[in-house]
Formats: C-alpha cells, sequence, structure tokens
C-alpha cells in the first residue's frame, strides 16, 4: 500500500516549492487533518517524495517550526504541535503577509480594516 504525500509541488506555480509545501503542511494541522502528535517524514524521506533538494525540505520543517507548527525532537523526530498553537502562529504569519502587502499598495489602516471585514464570513 502506497503511503499517501504529505504535499505536492506543482512545478509550475511561481510560489516557491518549500512554500507550497510548507503552507500545505501548515493548512493540514490547521484543519486538524494532522493531529497534534503526528510524527512527520525524516527531512531526507520528504525530500526523495516531494523530489526536492535536502535543504528544501529542512527549510521547511525549519519554518514550520518557528511558526509553532511542529517540533523537532531529536532522534525523535518531527512531530505535530498542538493546533491550537499552529493555528495561532499560522494567523500571526498571514496577518504579517496581509500588512506587508497592503502597506505596498499603499492601501491605509482603515480600509485594509474594511477589506477583511467584508471577506468574513457571516
Amino acid at each position: 500500500m502506497t503511503e499517501t504525500p504529505l504535499a505536492h509541488v506543482d512545478r509550475d506555480d511561481p510560489e516557491p516549492p518549500f512554500e507550497q509545501v510548507r503552507r500545505q503542511i501548515a493548512g493540514k494541522v490547521a484543519s486538524g487533518e494532522l493531529a497534534p502528535g503526528t510524527r512527520l517524514p525524516t527531512v531526507r524521506a520528504l525530500a526523495d517524495q516531494l523530489g526536492l533538494a535536502v535543504n528544501t525540505a529542512a527549510r521547511v520543517y525549519k519554518e514550520l517550526e518557528a511558526d509553532g507548527v511542529v517540533e523537532t525532537r531529536g532522534r525523535h523526530g518531527t512531530v505535530v504541535r498542538g493546533s491550537a498553537a499552529a493555528a495561532g502562529a499560522g494567523a500571526v504569519q498571514a496577518a504579517d503577509e496581509f500588512v506587508a502587502q497592503c502597506r505596498r499598495l499603499g492601501i491605509q489602516v482603515s480600509d485594509a480594516v474594511r477589506l477583511v471585514t467584508d471577506r468574513w464570513p457571516r
């Protein structure tokens, strides 16, 4: 039986492969598809599964760890942290990216807030 890949890389997507994989894993953790305590593949195994360089796979885990999504436990591998912490960390990162983009576009805070509230599901 073949193991379902943790993520996939779209070579035609302009988003860097490490970011595609980071985003997909973080999304699976936030949705509960990857439960807290789930052990992730080794860096080498992830690289092999996705056709990535080992350094790229290592960067995925490093960034997920910095975001509070996973935790590296030495020889015990990389495991998913609690989903509440991961969701909170992911939301902070998304907010940071949104603020940076709004600033680049010259959007004022009040207009940025309106953009979010207009799109928030009721």
